[in-house]
């Protein structure tokens, strides 16, 4: 009890510095300096103003220095990474492992804000993150250095080969070369079945929100929140999905 709420909190507080990743990454800004401050007025951010969620409630979702209306995506970053700090903490207990799949969970959510906000996946954080997976398999419990990466191959191969694909026979652009990289990092912490699972996942939560949209007539928005919502879903449920899938298969 005492170990999950702990892994809540210090979520909370990783979910702040990922809000600092989404915001600045795209800009090209040092993620390090100078200290947090308001965009509209540039009063930096006391620290008694940048307690995760509870500091939002406090003020209102406004600025204390010129009033100006906060963005309710960062308290909602901070609590999403908060709740799935606990959960990866709770399904892989105080172990290598936990530290293993926080790094890929936070790397999605920071992609997937940030491909939401400028429809583009950033390249070297992409990079980074992939080869901290391959490297960093040779300590975790759940899959060998030589399946991350078959893992990384195949989830970037097969969304490389769906893009290709798909030009050849539309002469159109469909789903974008960053979506190749994120499945590659998918794959280097998952493996190739997970990228399978995660890939259907992907596509049926696309489809069912893409048909919302069009029927509202929205903008339409990226694949990348999707391949990472389908891979959290593969890491925390994806064991029980596939063995409850095959054991259907057993005749």
């Amino acid at each position: 009890m005492v170990f999950c709420a702990f892994a809540f909190l210090l979520g909370l507080i990783f979910g702040s510095f990922l809000n600092v990743c989404i915001y600045r990454i795209p800009e090209g800004k040092s993620l390090l300096y100078p200290p947090s401050s308001c965009p509209e007025c540039g009063e930096s951010i006391k620290w008694y103003d940048n307690i995760p969620v509870i500091s939002y409630l406090i003020l209102r979702g406004r600025c204390r220095s010129c009033g100006e209306r906060i963005s309710p995506i960062y308290p909602a970053v901070e609590l999403l990474t908060g709740l799935l700090t606990l959960a990866v903490a709770c399904k892989f207990g105080l172990s290598f492992d936990t530290l293993y799949y926080l790094l890929l969970t936070y790397y999605l959510i920071v992609v997937s804000f940030i491909d939401l906000k400028t429809m583009e996946v950033p390249v070297k954080l992409s990079y980074f993150t992939l080869v901290a997976g391959l490297l960093l398999s040779f300590f975790t419990n759940t899959h060998s250095f030589k399946e991350a990466v078959f893992g990384a191959s195949f989830g970037g191969g097969v969304i490389l080969f769906i893009i290709e694909s798909y030009f050849v026979f539309t002469g159109k652009e469909g789903m974008g070369y960053g979506d190749a990289n994120i499945m590659a990092v998918i794959g280097a912490f998952l493996g190739w079945e997970k990228v399978l699972l995660t890939l259907f996942l992907a596509s049926v939560l696309g489809a069912v929100i893409g048909l919302i949209l069009k029927k509202k007539r929205e903008a339409q928005i990226p694949f990348g929140p999707f391949l990472s919502l389908g891979a959290i879903i593969s890491l925390l449920f994806g064991d029980g999905i596939i063995n409850w899938y095959l054991g259907g298969l057993t005749p």
